[in-house]
């Protein structure tokens, strides 16, 4: 026995799951493959031509005619929305017209398509990419001059036992974001500034991510006067955004606390026993990426004026960029331009003085900065491929028909939840907001009008649906979070599957109760 052969163990099959490209690709050829399975077909679109003053209808054939753009031509087609919302550009997207579905021919794509919406994709998703290089850029920078280790230094030493706070405050003011203004890709922008904080504080990037995204997302999830959800969808389903806003702020104030709680639990369980971290395995290699432990000569020379003015030009960025988007408008190409004006600016303190880096110093810390950030990009382009391909296969309509066949003439509270489970399922299909609520809106809404219940029910349905997926589906942006913070989507989905839950058992209740109450 003594002279046998050791045998060596047995290594056990282990079903990996995979990163966030391949998941995307593999998604790609499913799309690709739906596109010769499900039938093709459209619905009419309605649009609004600023240089003719007119509502162009295009047919599902691809035929277009014009007609006056008035309340009355609104009424005949059978689209319940003021023209107001046309004129003064509210509503910018084509809108489904009602009962006019046709079935088209076929559209399956070539195999040539799964590489090619790849690409056009990323050229669709252009202006956010351009943004986040900028954004990399800068923190390349901010890294490179030492001011972002000097500042966690002293404000580790100020926060000590009030850790929580932190991400108590951070989570608020991220729903609030959402729910007011919809910040969720936006959002992007914050992890540079918070991320190596909550390193700092023995936190894991679970914790980073539920306190910027999935906060974010659940403030938009119960959107109350945000205009690429709430508005947008109620000026679709013709009726005044203030309609259910009560019952919007109510969810709202229910959800944010249920949110702040099982952000407390974790992060506690997390802080008193990090191998609890659902990310454990990974912790290394986030906290290479992302900490910024004191190793560069530059932090000897301590927390200097000059790294002070460029931590503040560095935080202020931010509440700019909230303050753009909210009240002036501003989209990715002008939030990518103030972001580089402070970067230049910084790029020019941290080259000059004492202990600068010199002009080759800034300008390689600003490449190798926005190079960190590539993959990132790359993940929003290839998610917007997916719908590329849905979208030139005439597929996406073919579902909206067939689910709006499934709820028409139900009783009230059975269609209001079949309603938000549709939504759960679009939410995949169409990750836009403001892009499923002009498809959706103008079929539903109608619908509820026939088992009598209010049409601010039926936008309720659509967020509480919509965004339960987006916390989970490749298509939207989940991915580009994951892919920035090096995280599995099945650490992720282990964590943010009881908020799911949660808002789709919280949101239905809410649903059945608007029913029922608005039909005493």
């Amino acid at each position: 026995m003594a002279n046998a052969e050791v045998q060596p163990p047995k290594r056990r099959f282990k079903l990996k799951m995979p990163g966030a490209f391949v998941i995307l690709f593999i998604l790609t050829i499913l799309a690709v493959m739906a596109t010769w399975i499900i039938p093709a077909g459209s619905y009419a679109k309605l649009t609004y031509n600023q240089s003719t003053t007119s509502l162009q209808i295009k047919s599902p054939a691809g035929k277009t005619t014009r007609v006056p753009a008035t309340q009355k031509e609104l009424d005949r087609l059978g689209v319940k929305i003021n023209i107001e919302q046309f004129t003064s550009g509210g509503i910018s997207e084509a809108v489904s017209i009602p009962n006019t579905y046709q079935r088209l021919k076929q559209r399956p794509a070539s195999l040539w398509a799964v590489t090619g919406s790849m690409v056009r994709g990323t050229i669709e998703a252009v202006d956010i990419m351009v943004f986040i290089f900028v954004l990399g850029g800068l923190i390349g920078v901010v890294k490179a001059s030492g001011a972002f280790e000097s500042g966690l230094m002293a404000l580790t030493k100020k926060t000590k036992g009030h850790e929580f706070l932190l991400i108590f405050l951070v989570a608020i003011l991220m729903v609030l974001g959402g729910t007011l203004c919809g910040i969720e890709e936006e959002a992007v922008a914050f992890y540079p500034i918070l991320v190596p904080i909550f390193i700092a504080m023995g936190y894991d990037s679970i914790v980073c991510v539920g306190a910027i995204f999935l906060a974010s997302s659940v403030g938009t999830a119960f959107s109350t006067i945000n205009p690429f959800s709430a508005v947008i969808a109620s000026n679709a389903a013709g009726i005044d955004f203030t309609q259910g806003i009560v019952w919007r702020i109510i969810g709202l104030v229910v959800a944010a606390t249920f949110l702040i709680f099982y952000l407390y639990w974790y992060s506690k369980k997390v802080k008193n026993q990090p191998t609890f971290s659902y990310t454990y395995e990974d912790r290394e290699s986030f906290n290479h990426m992302w900490s910024v432990a004191s190793t560069n000569d530059q932090i000897k020379t301590g927390f200097s004026m000059r790294k002070k003015l460029i931590l503040t030009l560095f935080v202020v960025t931010f509440p700019i960029m909230v303050w753009g988007v909210m009240s002036q408008g501003w989209w990715f190409p002008t939030m990518a331009s103030s972001f580089l004006v402070f970067a230049i600016i910084i790029m020019f303190l941290t080259a000059t003085g004492p202990n600068g880096l010199g002009e080759k110093g800034v300008v390689d810390a600003f490449v190798a900065g926005a190079s960190s950030l590539v993959g990132v990009s790359l993940i929003i382009g290839l998610a917007r491929g997916i719908n590329l391909v849905m979208n030139e296969g005439l597929i996406s309509d073919t579902i909206l028909q067939y689910f709006s066949s499934l709820v028409a003439h139900v009783s009230g509270p059975i269609f209001i939840l079949v309603l938000m489970f549709i939504f759960f399922i679009l939410g995949f299909i169409v990750p836009s907001s403001s892009g499923l609520a002009v498809l959706a809106m103008p079929i539903f809404a109608p619908l509820a009008d026939t088992v009598n219940i209010p049409r601010f029910a039926v936008v309720t349905a659509y967020q509480f649906g919509q965004y339960s997926m987006l916390f989970l589906a490749p298509t939207g942006l989940v991915m580009a979070t994951l892919q920035m913070l090096d995280m599995k989507y099945s650490h992720w989905f282990r964590f943010v599957w009881p908020v799911v839950v949660f808002v789709l058992t919280f949101g239905g209740i809410l649903l059945v109760l608007e029913v029922l109450i608005s039909g005493v």
